[in-house]
């Protein structure tokens, strides 16, 4: 189980994490469909995770400058 950190952030800095998670999470999808056109499952399921817990995390994010 992962530790929970309280952290303060400026809106800016937000901002900025989701900026590069949505970059990083791009690469996560470009690297599942090529592993996906190579029939690497294992390496799409890897990649599809990432992608998805990224996702979970800019969702966590968003409201805090919305």
């Amino acid at each position: 189980m992962s530790k929970t950190i309280s952290l303060k952030l400026t809106e800016e800095e937000v901002e900025m994490l989701i900026d590069a998670l949505e970059v990083d999470q791009e690469g996560y999808v470009e690297a599942a469909k090529e592993a996906r056109g190579n029939n690497n499952r294992e390496d799409v399921a890897t990649f599809t995770e990432a992608g998805e817990r990224i996702a979970a995390l800019m969702a966590k994010l968003r409201p805090l400058v919305e």
